[in-house]
């Protein structure tokens, strides 16, 4: 067994709750964030790993030759990103199978970046998205091009909020206003005849489909408390969503969908 002395345990125990929170913050699932730290522990050298996790804090011990280190790390939400996820997942593989170190780890976690997609391209199928669900729920062409124009502009305001690093909550809101302001003009006379199907269609992309999957899945699977967490995440959003969406209405003197 390879011996390993307290401060070299400190380091271990630092780049693993690294990596988990670096999992965690990008939209990881409780139970894939548990296994990925137990075997970066055991690729390390370390008998075992515990850890404990709330939806804003990760704690994590190392156990080695009766000997623990404890650490704890704030968690820090941001927008879901599984590059992230993948690019950890490779690094424990890489570990496991060529017996790197903790400097190798340490390394690679200050290395890894998010891996976005073009911005202008995520804006152009967000709004096909959303424009090819009004079709299918039966809108005319008017209201088609309108839901287009209406959810690509919403998804450009998310992307600049995003970059000046707004509360997600306000973020929501903003961009259902935006949203539904824009997809109001399918009202006009002549544009559409089926303008509730555009406003209901454009706010879609705001759906956190994501948040409420993953706090199903960690319920399931014991994670109560960030199961809670992440339902309650996506709740909020949700509501911020909707309040964008009353205001909207109200200025334009909208009744209903």
């Amino acid at each position: 067994m390879k011996n390993i002395d307290y401060e070299e345990q400190t380091i271990i125990t630092r780049a693993i709750i690294k990596a988990a929170v670096l999992m965690s913050e990008f939209g990881a699932e409780s139970i894939l964030i548990e296994q990925t730290a137990q075997r970066l522990g055991r690729a390390l050298g370390v008998d075992s790993v515990e850890i404990s996790m709330i939806p804003v804090a990760i704690v994590l011990t190392t156990l080695h030759n009766n000997q623990s280190v404890t650490t704890t790390r704030r968690v820090h939400h941001k927008p879901i990103n599984m590059s992230i996820v993948c690019e950890i997942q490779k690094t424990v593989i890489d570990m496991e199978k060529k017996n790197y170190d903790v400097a190798y780890l340490t390394e690679t976690l200050k290395q890894i970046q998010p891996n976005y997609y073009n911005r202008w391209l995520v804006v152009l199928m967000v709004g096909l998205a959303c424009a090819s669900f009004a079709f299918l729920q039966g809108s005319d062409w008017g209201a088609f091009f309108i839901t287009l124009l209406a959810s690509s502009t919403a998804m450009f305001v998310r992307q600049e909020l995003a970059k000046r690093r707004f509360v997600l909550i306000i973020t929501f809101g903003i961009t259902a206003f935006t949203a539904t302001m824009i997809a109001s003009l399918s009202q006009l006379n002549g544009i559409s005849s089926t303008p509730n199907i555009a406003l209901a269609s454009s706010v879609l992309l705001l759906a956190p489909g994501f948040s409420f999957v993953n706090s199903f899945l960690d319920s399931l699977k014991g994670y109560l408390m960030m199961g809670w967490g992440r339902w309650m995440e996506g709740i909020l959003l949700t509501i911020a969503t909707s309040v964008g969406i009353i205001i909207a209405m109200a200025i334009l003197n909208i009744k209903g969908w």
